[in-house]
């Protein structure tokens, strides 16, 4: 029997746009604020965005709240990554690559204090990814960065940054689970072509978030973790048909279709919908490409086999198909924050 997933009403659909990590490009969408009524999205795309406004999973039939999670997109795409999660009294952040005083004024704007976030946790080295680390450490000293030893080389390596990077790192091994806070973290490998790839699974209670933002094949160490999950965050960036008559050239196109490049969108679906279960109430796609991809074409592409299989598919709106939904799916928009997701955590 499959478990409805019941929400509260919503204002509108989250902005979504976006792209890989091809060549960094200058961040150049709209920035959201969060203390106007409407944004306007690169593409066009209005949504509406407030303090107010957040997107609540909550099981039919819940007569207890546990815990709650709050989950949240700064950026998603070549341009710059950066996500928070956290509960009621503290939080991390996933990858530093969007503009810190983007970052800081629209947590503060949410009522999240920089003195709650414990840690950056970066899951490899390629700029989109760290671009802002040092920066937001620099100003905010008790925050420590999060990465492989290996990583660290990487960063140090490749990208012109204060050597006082060093001083914040706080290393962490793949398989061996780390604590930030009231978080339990988890790096797994991930097939990447940065110096050295991890995605994170992170659990805290119940709440148990999957997270891989840029990998080219389902690895049986990424099956593992995202089949733990309640919230998978997971890469679509490409459809195929697109990148193939693109006017990408011949060698980038090999380099993002490879094993250690990016995910096709029906692959991130077909698995979507293989690992699907009653417990997994919501899917973020990160990622997407903005020459070889569309918000619509990746939530379509993973929704298919759901809609095959008698799944009723949710896009976090106050429509009643949102609310009667299996399974939320969503797309992180490329330049503009996403809606602050809260993620309730119940017994029955």
């Amino acid at each position: 029997m499959v478990r409805k997933n019941k929400l509260k009403p919503l204002q509108d659909l989250p902005c979504l746009f976006d792209e890989f990590d091809v060549a960094i490009q200058k961040e150049g969408g709209k920035m959201v604020n969060f203390t106007s009524t409407k944004s306007q999205s690169k593409s066009g795309v209005e949504s509406a965005v407030s303090k107010e406004h957040i997107s609540e999973v909550q099981p039919i039939g819940a007569i207890q709240k546990k815990s709650t999670l709050k989950f949240i997109s700064f950026g998603s795409g070549s341009s710059g990554n950066c996500a928070y999660l956290g509960d009621d009294k503290e939080g991390i952040l996933i990858d530093a690559g969007v503009d810190n005083n983007k970052v800081v004024k629209e947590l503060t704007q949410m009522g999240i204090k920089m003195e709650n976030i414990k840690g950056i946790c970066i899951t490899h080295d390629h700029g989109d990814h760290i671009r802002y680390a040092y920066s937001i450490v620099r100003h905010h000293r008790h925050i420590g960065i999060y990465c492989t030893p290996k990583t660290l080389n990487g960063i140090m390596l490749r990208h012109n940054i204060s050597r006082r990077f060093k001083d914040y790192h706080r290393p962490f091994y793949k398989e061996i689970p780390f604590e930030i806070g009231n978080f339990k973290i988890t790096a797994f490998e991930v097939s990447h072509d940065g110096t050295d790839n991890v995605g994170f699974f992170i659990e805290n209670g119940n709440h148990k978030f999957a997270i891989a933002t840029d990998l080219g094949c389902i690895t049986p160490r990424v099956d593992y973790y995202m089949r733990k999950a309640k919230y998978i965050m997971i890469e679509s960036n490409y459809d195929k048909e697109m990148l193939l008559t693109g006017k990408y050239a011949e060698y980038l196109k090999a380099r993002i279709i490879a094993n250690n490049g990016h995910l096709d969108n029906e692959v991130t679906a077909r698995y979507i919908s293989e690992i699907y279960t009653e417990k997994l109430t919501h899917v973020f796609l990160c990622h997407l490409s903005n020459d070889n991809n569309t918000p619509n074409i990746a939530i379509s592409t993973a929704s298919k086999p759901l809609f095959e299989r008698g799944l009723k598919i949710g896009d976090a709106t106050e429509s009643a198909t949102s609310h009667d939904a299996d399974i939320q799916i969503t797309a992180l928009p490329r330049y503009e924050t996403s809606l602050l997701y809260v993620l309730r955590d119940y017994e029955n």
